[in-house]
C-alpha cells in the first residue's frame, strides 16, 4: 500500500513542467511575463485534454458550477498546491503567502471577448492555460500590448495551442487583447489575488453570471 501510494503521488507531481517552468525566459518589456509552451506533461496531455469540461456558453465559469473530470481536477489540484506556488514566487520575486488563488475556466468566446484590457487591481498574477488542439485562426491568440488604444501595438503574440502558459504579473501597464473569435477556445485562468473576500466575491459574480448564461443558452437566446 506504501508502494502505490508513493508511486500514485508521483504520478501526479508529473503533470507540471516544473524544471522547464523554472527555466522558461521572463520578459520585462512591455511588462513582466513568460510564455511556456507544453506546460502540461505530455503523459498527461490527453486524460487532461478528455476530462475538460463542457461549456457551450462564453464566459468565464467557476471550477464549482462545472462538471470536470478527474484528471483535470488534479491538473487543478496542483495548480493551487504549495510546490507550484513557491515556484511562482521565485519566477517572479514576489511573497504569495496568504494570497488565495482563483480558477476560472473558458469553453468558449464571442465577437465581445478580447477587449484590451489589464485585468482588475485585485490581481497580482494572471496565468492563462489553453487546451486547443491544432489552433490555425489568427484570432484568438493572445497579444502582450505596448498601450491601451493599440491591438496592432504588440510585443507578443500567443496562440492558444494546448498545454501552452502564459503568465504576467498585472500592473497598471498589463495590457493584453486578442482579435476576435467566434467558437470553442478553451482555457483555465488562474489568479492569486489580493484577499479572500476578494476570491469569494469574484467566484460568486462568476457563479450567477454562469447560471444566467445557461439560463440564456436553454432558452436559445444571446448571452452577451
Amino acid at each position: 500500500m506504501d508502494a502505490e501510494r508513493i508511486h500514485t503521488s508521483a504520478d501526479k507531481i508529473s503533470m507540471l513542467d516544473l524544471a522547464r517552468f523554472e527555466t522558461a525566459e521572463f520578459h520585462h518589456d512591455p511588462y513582466d511575463y513568460f510564455v511556456l509552451p507544453d506546460f502540461i506533461r505530455e503523459a498527461a496531455q490527453s486524460s487532461v485534454l478528455s476530462d475538460f469540461p463542457v461549456i457551450n456558453e462564453a464566459g468565464s465559469f467557476p471550477v464549482s458550477t462545472l462538471q470536470c473530470g478527474p484528471a483535470f481536477l488534479e491538473l487543478i489540484r496542483q495548480l493551487e498546491g504549495p510546490e507550484f506556488r513557491q515556484a511562482v514566487e521565485r519566477k517572479f520575486g514576489m511573497d504569495l503567502n496568504g494570497r488565495p488563488t482563483m480558477v476560472t475556466v473558458r469553453g468558449r468566446t464571442d465577437e465581445t471577448d478580447g477587449r484590451i484590457h489589464t485585468d482588475s487591481t485585485t490581481k497580482l498574477i494572471t496565468m492563462l492555460i489553453y487546451f486547443n488542439t491544432g489552433w490555425q485562426n489568427m484570432g484568438g491568440r493572445l497579444r502582450i500590448l505596448r498601450s491601451g488604444d493599440d491591438l496592432e501595438h504588440y510585443a507578443d503574440e500567443v496562440s492558444p495551442a494546448f498545454g501552452t502558459l502564459l503568465a504576467f504579473r498585472r500592473s497598471d501597464l498589463s495590457w493584453h487583447g486578442h482579435k476576435p473569435f467566434v467558437g470553442e477556445r478553451r482555457a483555465l485562468q488562474l489568479n492569486w489575488v489580493i484577499s479572500e473576500q476578494v476570491k469569494q466575491r469574484e467566484q460568486q459574480r462568476h457563479g450567477v453570471s454562469a447560471f444566467f448564461k445557461r439560463i440564456l443558452h436553454k432558452l436559445g437566446l444571446r448571452t452577451h
